[in-house]
């Protein structure tokens, strides 16, 4: 028995003949499955067991921050007996089942975080559109009209909630997209999100409105991101350690 360490972002080639009669089981982190084309494969999780002989996989890669570790078990065998040749034979017989299984194990995990972050975007989403319309409300209260005078409509603080509400699901939707095909989904999401923030303000910088609206449709659009951005990544982390 052998164990391969894999760091954040490492590759490892699959030698077939180290894999003839090997089974490998995910101790730690994440590991992902590099096909026989070259394309991304499922990725395995914790206590994920899997076959690679005769299936046309060609590289193991970490796509997490963590070091990775799969524990490789290989039978020894000194002379073939009957026994052990049927051994042999049921395991190359079943090396495909074993894969799909694998990655039926992959998929399912996946589904799982997806579904996890999509609670906890929903839940930091209500959280925002709470929080904005009332510092919106608190804004009123002072004295801030929220009057746009192209138009010269005046903002309602419903507005301030389906906006943030929308966009915060738009948050979500990217998180859960780098989820699925980035190997270091936070760090990216927390550049895209805070990247996005600070276009987010430039509408309202060139609205017309005077200085205290503009001051704060400013401070409105950093509230939630406040909110948003810290619990998606958080989450995010949580879930490709």
């Amino acid at each position: 028995m052998r164990t391969l360490t894999l760091r954040a972002g490492a590759r490892v080639a699959v030698v077939a003949d180290q894999w003839r009669d090997a089974f490998g089981v995910v101790t730690r982190g994440r590991v992902q499955l590099e096909l026989r084309d070259g394309e991304p494969g499922p990725v395995l999780g914790r206590d994920a067991g899997f076959w690679l002989h005769g299936t046309g996989v060609r590289a193991l890669r970490n796509p997490g921050r963590r070091t990775a570790r799969v524990r490789v078990a290989t039978p020894s065998r000194p002379t073939l007996t009957p026994e052990s040749e049927r051994w042999r034979t049921d395991m190359d017989t079943t090396n495909d089942t074993g894969l799909v299984a694998a990655s039926a194990a992959g998929r399912t995990r996946h589904t799982h975080r997806i579904r996890g972050l999509a609670g906890v975007g929903l839940v930091a989403t209500l959280a925002a559109m709470v929080a904005t319309t009332l510092a919106a409300a608190l804004a009123r209260a002072v004295g801030v009209d929220f009057e746009i005078p192209e138009g010269g409509e005046t903002i309602p603080l419903a507005g301030f909630a389906v906006v943030t509400g929308f966009f915060s699901v738009v948050g979500v939707a990217i998180a859960a997209a780098l989820l699925r095909w980035s190997a270091r989904p936070a760090e990216r999401f927390v550049w895209t999100a805070v990247t996005l923030t600070a276009i987010s303000v430039v509408p309202p910088l060139l609205s017309g409105g005077d200085t205290a609206t503009i001051t704060a449709l400013v401070a409105l659009h950093l509230v939630p991101a406040a909110v948003m951005i810290p619990t998606l990544a958080r989450s995010l982390r949580g879930r490709t350690d």
